[in-house]
């Protein structure tokens, strides 16, 4: 990709313990983290049961599972924030038990957290069944990385379901319901922020901008950034 570092969490269920494969030209730097087994429920049933229950029984329950949904997440206040913080300090922490457990469990609470408006998004796709919702939202969310990988290139709507594993109606139609938007609109904004980044952070031109982030023309470049962000993308660079 394109632009600064970012920070990808990808949530797998335990199972799933397979080999990571990232395709870059450059060097790419991977940290996993590895819970112990239970933690995370063991935290989910501490913030599920009330505190009376936890003095009475505070070990005895045995916490029922917990199904993360399969999902890429970029930058976010919750997660990247926690991640970071581990990673910069593990290395002088080597050995620190209690160091690391109490990250950990911070984490846990923070990966609930995201969990639980994962399910709250879900919601938003109408379905009987709540493992056939699951299976849309994984394919859908899918479907959206894969675009937004690969936002300045030419991308096609069937090339963009093929990915989710969808016909093109069916994944326009749950796209629209998960997030509220066309595919295309949302390739828009994902070339417009670039766009905008590059602006203000480097001094290539603005033809080359435009063709870099996937617009072709530069006249409706121009048009679509100064409608988004009330001002054009000349005027805009001038300001910084």
């Amino acid at each position: 990709m394109k632009g600064d570092p970012m920070t990808l969490t990808s949530i797998r269920p335990p199972r799933d313990f397979l080999p990571i494969t990232i395709e870059a030209k450059a060097p790419v730097e991977s940290f996993c983290i590895f819970f112990p087994d239970s933690m995370v429920e063991e935290v989910y049933r501490s913030l599920a049961t009330s505190g009376e229950q936890l003095l009475d029984d505070p070990l005895s329950s045995k916490p029922g599972p917990v199904n993360f949904v399969e999902k890429t997440y970029c930058n976010d206040e919750w997660l990247t924030t926690a991640i970071l913080k581990i990673k910069a300090e593990y290395g002088n922490r080597q050995g620190d038990g209690i160091w690391l457990d109490e990250r950990l469990h911070d984490l846990s609470q923070r990966l609930l957290q995201v969990h639980r408006q994962v399910y709250r998004e879900m919601l938003k796709l109408p379905s009987r069944k709540a493992s056939t919702r699951e299976e849309l939202f994984r394919r859908v969310s899918i479907g959206h990385d894969d675009m937004a990988a690969y936002y300045a290139k030419p991308i096609t709507l069937e090339e963009i379901s093929r990915a989710a594993c969808l016909s093109p109606n069916h994944f326009l139609r749950s796209y629209k319901q998960l997030f509220g938007r066309s595919p295309h609109q949302s390739l828009t904004e994902l070339r417009l922020r670039e766009a905008k980044r590059l602006l203000l952070r480097t001094d290539t031109s603005i033809t080359d901008i435009c063709l870099n982030v996937g617009f072709h023309s530069p006249s409706s470049f121009s048009c679509l950034f100064a409608k988004r962000f009330g001002v054009s993308p000349s005027r805009l660079r001038q300001q910084k």
